[in-house]
């Protein structure tokens, strides 16, 4: 039976709600046991908490969202277990969530912490040692619960104080959805989203567009350089970062983004996309000329014979004007060795 410690002090878990179907289930099996329970959901340029909203709505349980892009960067930087198939350090982010609500045990009078997981769901953070991992890793140990998975794994500390019924617990384990979706229409889940991928970490062009940004720029690296890799089209040429919007929205989410230090370039006579360009020392006329020559191949400009760009830097007060050969651009990249990502 499910014990409290008096009236006035219910037993009370705090459970990682990402909105996706495990999480709902993991919560609504302890809610299901007279548990009172709070979501907690992280929000970082990567993945928010949209979903997670909607789904605490359908629990009726309060949400806490906490944005970790900050920690989240350490972690990136250097991930004790190192990456997925992507540019997802999974294990270590998930210890960093972990380790966030156990730091609101306390001050939200709950006594352990319940996650979605599901034993080798997932090839690398959901074997049981990355699930150990987590649990080492960020502190909580015996104090974080996997109620799908929780027959399976060893027993924690709120089953073996009695705060949780043990046998009413699951031992869901692998990649097949089916007895999760057995459960949903059981416990009367209806709304919930279809599973893919909610982190952009694990999306191969923005990881691709990572990867290089951490092997150029890894010291000066903050949340507006991570928004970045998710906007425009990105080349590269050496260390030098050329963006080049592909509507007006994304030229706006350009100009907000740029630091102080970044050039600006766009066409003075015909409508185009801004471009940024961020380069570590002092800017070479060979990477303004590339960057207005990819302004002009993406507006309607790329096929006079030439165009006039201006670039410009708000830092050293320098503006600069340009002419290029759209039809030049396929040269210039190959002789610069430009990749696009």
């Amino acid at each position: 039976m499910t014990q409290e410690t008096s009236q006035t002090n219910p037993i009370r878990a705090i459970a990682l709600l990402s909105g996706g179907l495990d999480s709902m289930l993991a919560a609504k099996l302890i809610l299901d046991q007279g548990i009172e329970v709070i979501g907690i959901s992280f929000e970082s340029p990567f993945f928010n908490a949209d979903r997670a909203r909607t789904a605490a709505k359908q629990l009726a349980i309060p949400l806490i969202t906490w944005d970790i892009t900050d920690e989240l960067i350490k972690v990136l930087k250097n991930p004790k277990h190192g990456f997925g198939r992507f540019f997802n350090p999974c294990i270590d982010c998930h210890a960093l969530m972990v380790k966030k609500a156990l730091e609101l045990l306390r001050s939200l009078q709950a006594q352990f912490i319940i996650t979605g997981e599901v034993l080798y769901q997932r090839p690398k953070s959901q074997k049981m040692g990355g699930l150990m991992a987590v649990a080492k890793d960020s502190g909580a140990q015996d104090l974080i619960l996997r109620p799908l998975s929780a027959k399976l794994l060893p027993p924690t500390k709120p089953e073996r104080e009695g705060w949780v019924n043990r046998s009413l617990l699951l031992d869901i384990q692998g990649r097949s959805r089916q007895r999760q979706l057995d459960l949903a229409q059981t416990l009367g889940i209806n709304d919930y989203p279809m599973p893919a991928g909610g982190c952009l970490l694990t999306d191969i062009s923005v990881t691709r567009r990572l990867q290089k940004i951490f092997q150029y720029w890894k010291d000066d690296i903050d949340r507006p350089f991570l928004e970045l890799a998710k906007v425009g089209r990105h080349f590269w040429t050496g260390s030098d970062l050329i963006v080049v919007a592909r509507n007006e929205q994304e030229s706006y989410s350009l100009r907000a983004l740029m630091k102080v230090w970044d050039y600006k370039v766009e066409l003075t006579d015909v409508p185009g996309p801004t471009t940024l360009v961020r380069s570590r020392g002092k800017l070479t006329e060979e990477v303004l000329e590339l960057s207005a020559l990819l302004t002009a191949r993406y507006s309607k400009a790329r096929t006079l014979p030439l165009v006039k760009v201006k670039a410009e830097n708000y830092l050293f007060l320098h503006t600069q004007k340009l002419q290029v050969k759209p039809s030049a651009l396929t040269e210039t990249m190959e002789r610069m060795n430009a990749e696009q990502l």
